[in-house]
């Protein structure tokens, strides 16, 4: 399994057309991935897929998201599995859309929100608008746990905080990471503490705790998305029967939810291989396109 760091994404894609040229040519099925859990359980499931049912051998690249865009659109790796979009990855996908294809969502109606443990009264925080009563802002210390700086979560989080004029009535945006949000959002719930996090779903705190989102009447954090599987160029071409996979591959939002809480508990290699096994009607019509009899 070949992981490399940004900046060795970076040197990589620096190569240029040479690069990219060498990847299309070896015949192994390069694939990116971030460190976020849904991507983690949606890229091992793949991988799983491709290796163990389609016989193809497999290369998983682990980097931040805006590298892997640029690794796919320059060649270097044939796709990943997790673009956010229309929204959320906006930015990432803005810079490649030019040079990436589009294969279609892996999952659907995702969404991105501010969530608070259920146990904190609805009749008094329901809406990112509640936030600005003082009594709040002392329950919460004035805080937003937020995740990663890079995220398309934390660009749209500090839009809210504006919009609905947060940073005037006392409170700061927490930019942390993804496993630093969830610790926050342990350590709140086994003391029953408010705590505001930013979130989305699917997520395995979902499956692990009560939790709700408060109400964004601004649509600052956006509506619905979708997770599409992002390719380069000329993938098709390499590696048809993996395409047409891609292609027919589609996984309920409940389905890796679930698979992200055993990929936390268990590892994501076996949360991955655990639901193919346990689906093997639905993977074959993946990959065959024949439909169940």
């Amino acid at each position: 399994m070949n992981k490399l760091t940004s900046a060795g994404l970076a040197l990589a894609m620096a190569v240029g057309t040479a690069g990219a040229a060498q990847a299309e040519d070896n015949g192994v099925v390069e694939i990116g991935y971030f460190n976020w859990s849904d991507a983690l359980f949606t890229s091992h499931v793949v991988e799983y897929i491709v290796q163990e049912k389609m016989g193809k051998e497999v290369e998983m690249t682990k980097a931040d998201p805006a590298a892997v865009y640029q690794a796919v659109a320059s060649g270097d790796l044939d796709f990943h599995t997790d673009a956010w979009l229309p929204e959320t990855h906006s930015d990432y996908y803005d810079r490649v859309s030019q040079d990436t294809v589009s294969i279609g969502p892996i999952y659907s109606r995702a969404r991105l929100g501010w969530i608070v443990p259920d146990y904190v009264p609805e009749d008094q925080l329901s809406s990112i608008q509640d936030l600005k009563s003082e009594e709040i802002r002392e329950k919460l210390d004035g805080q937003i746990i937020g995740i990663g700086p890079g995220a398309g979560l934390t660009r749209l989080s500090k839009d809210a905080m504006n919009e609905y004029g947060l940073k005037d009535a006392g409170y700061r945006l927490v930019v942390s990471s993804g496993s630093g949000m969830t610790a926050a959002l342990k350590r709140a719930i086994s003391n029953e503490e408010w705590i505001v996090v930013t979130g989305w779903s699917p997520h395995w705190k979902f499956g692990r705790f009560d939790l709700r989102y408060i109400d964004d009447p601004k649509g600052v954090l956006g509506s619905i998305e979708r997770a599409d599987i992002l390719a380069r160029e000329g993938f098709y071409r390499e590696f048809p029967n993996v395409y047409e996979m891609l292609d027919r591959i589609s996984i309920p939002l409940e389905d890796v939810q679930a698979g992200m809480d055993v990929g936390e508990r268990k590892g994501y290699p076996t949360a991955a291989k655990q639901y193919v096994e346990n689906h093997p009607d639905l993977v074959n019509f993946w990959i065959t396109g024949e439909m169940p009899n």
